[in-house]
């Protein structure tokens, strides 16, 4: 097979890009930290805001005002993130903007960008949590102006976790320290206690009376309204419009539209991660045949569809684009131009490589790095890489068997046609390109076909060349001088 007698070269640049990963998430990546007995009851200092710094529940807005409903439903992703981020700003001449919560919580990056957006929002935020508002829900839910909870609603269990031999696993204490900071900062921001919100985080906290040592912090309806994280007790939206002395309120219900809907599936991780696999399978086949054939193409499609989903979500930019725009461009140049798999292939192969992990990063890089998602994210790709690997194994393999497959096969048995291994007294013999050698091809020399390589030029099909040696199963040519 052409991929067999090429094997060496692709994947040798495929080895480089994986220990090029492995050796960046080992250096960045971090691993929970294991704390002595002595070390455990972590007490928070008081917050310094006073509960009359909490928004007082009535509005004064004429009858008829806009408030606008926002669903916090399913897992919390990029997707909803940019959701939110949109109805909050075509909504800025609404009375109020109530988000519905009910969700066990998802990406931290995702609930920090809604965390934003709802403490730059100009109306009234209300979070009405029904039934529950864990993890990542906890921490949107405090960022709202007015927290209001059902009947039997719960709030907390902010800790973040990663995934790990099919469970899930504490993270470092980097990751536990920023959402510690993240919670109380947000909890102070409209009045409410920080102490309590760290308690969510982090199950070292100590609060007499609320919480003992090595407890993660989740509350009821009564006991959040009893400390003072909610505000009140609702069965539904008519009775938060009575609490808000709204009167024939006009309800405006903020639904994705298509491009945010496949923009949330796009970047769904299960998907993410195949079309990344898909994406590096084209490039893989595409290195190893040295043509551009369906494959390629549907892997350019795949890639083009994750970068497209990540844009709608904010997470990629022009630099990202930028980047692997050059790392294409010169995988292609160590194509079709260069012999062998030299310093283009390497560089392009980090720059693809860059742009995707940089893609999946949805936090400043410095933060990423410090909490561990940058070695997260490092982690999918060469996941996605070792997919793609696996996968052009089973497809070439599959389609050695059909006749499209086999026009990409070298048969050692066809008639006519002579592998270097079976010429090792070619060297320094003059033949003739039946190729073009870009700088893979074949030749002739008495009338006998060999696989080639040219040793450094483009060769063109028709022209004189001379061998000056073998790699592995290819003859090694140069191109001979006129005359």
């Amino acid at each position: 097979m052409r991929w067999a007698t090429n094997s060496r070269l692709s994947f040798r640049g495929f080895l480089v890009a994986c220990v090029f990963l492995c050796g960046a998430q080992a250096a960045f990546g971090q691993k929970a930290e294991k704390k002595d007995a002595a070390d455990s009851g972590y007490r928070p200092a008081p917050s310094a805001n006073v509960a009359g710094d909490v928004q007082s529940l009535p509005i004064d807005a004429p009858s008829g005002s806009k408030v606008v409903v926002v669903a916090i439903d399913r897992t919390v992703e990029l997707g909803l993130a940019a959701f939110v981020r949109r109805a909050i700003e075509d909504n800025t001449d609404a009375a109020a903007i109530i988000l519905e919560v009910n969700t066990l919580g998802g990406r931290v990056d995702a609930a920090i960008q809604i965390r934003d957006a709802i403490l730059e929002a100009k109306p009234r935020t209300v979070a009405f949590i029904h039934p529950r508002a864990i993890s990542a829900g906890a921490l949107i839910s405090l960022a709202c102006d007015n927290v209001l909870m059902s009947e039997g609603a719960t709030i907390g269990a902010v800790t973040p976790v990663q995934a790990g031999g099919g469970q899930a696993e504490a993270v470092g204490e980097k990751m536990v320290s920023y959402m510690r900071a993240e919670m109380r900062t947000t909890a102070e921001a409209n009045g409410r206690r920080g102490d309590i919100a760290e308690a969510m985080v982090d199950r070292e906290v100590v609060i007499d009376g609320v919480v003992d040592a090595g407890k993660l912090l989740t509350l009821d309806t009564d006991q959040a309204i009893k400390l003072g994280m909610a505000d009140g007790r609702v069965d539904d939206l008519d009775s938060i419009f009575e609490a808000l002395t709204l009167t024939s309120p006009l309800v405006v219900n903020s639904t994705l539209n298509w491009g945010e809907e496949i923009a949330r599936w796009l970047t769904e991780p299960t998907v993410s991660g195949l079309l990344l696999s898909v994406g590096m399978l084209g490039l893989m086949i595409a290195f190893y045949t040295r043509t551009v054939g369906a494959f390629t193409v549907a892997g350019f499609v795949a890639l083009a569809l994750f970068f497209g989903g990540h844009a709608v979500v904010h997470l990629v930019g022009w630099e990202e684009a930028l980047l692997f725009l050059t790392g294409v461009i010169l995988v292609i140049v160590e194509i079709f131009f260069v012999p062998g798999f030299g310093v283009p292939g390497v560089l392009g192969l980090i720059c693809v490589i860059s742009a995707l992990v940089l893609s999946l990063v949805g936090m400043p890089i410095n933060v990423s790095f410090q909490t561990g998602l940058l070695a997260d994210a490092m982690t999918r790709v060469l996941l996605s890489l070792l997919g793609a690997f696996v996968l052009a194994l089973v497809v070439m393999r599959m389609l050695s068997r059909t006749s499209f497959g086999k026009a990409l096969v070298l048969e050692q048995a066809e008639s006519g046609w002579l592998s270097a291994p079976t010429a090792s007294d070619l060297v320094g013999q003059v033949g003739e390109a039946l190729t073009d050698l870009r700088p893979a091809g074949k030749i002739v020399i008495d009338g006998k076909r060999y696989e080639a390589a040219s040793e450094r030029e483009f060769v063109p099909r028709g022209s004189r060349v001379r061998v000056v040696g073998k790699d592995g199963p290819e003859l090694i040519v140069r191109a001979e001088e006129d005359g």
